[in-house]
């Protein structure tokens, strides 16, 4: 599963560890995110974050 980066503040949505803080367990790809999930570090919607390369 690919990583995510968000543009504002850097963070790296990993799918192997998710967001369990928030609600997404662990082996969640980012496209199986609910669109009302923020970045738990700034707060900008999934609309702000690119594929790793």
């Amino acid at each position: 599963m690919e990583k995510w980066v968000c543009t504002v503040c850097g963070y790296v949505y990993d799918p192997e560890i998710g967001d369990p803080d928030n609600g997404v367990e662990p082996g969640t790809a980012f496209e199986e995110i609910g669109d009302d999930w923020v970045c738990p570090d700034c707060g900008v919607g999934k609309e702000m974050f690119e594929k790793e390369e």
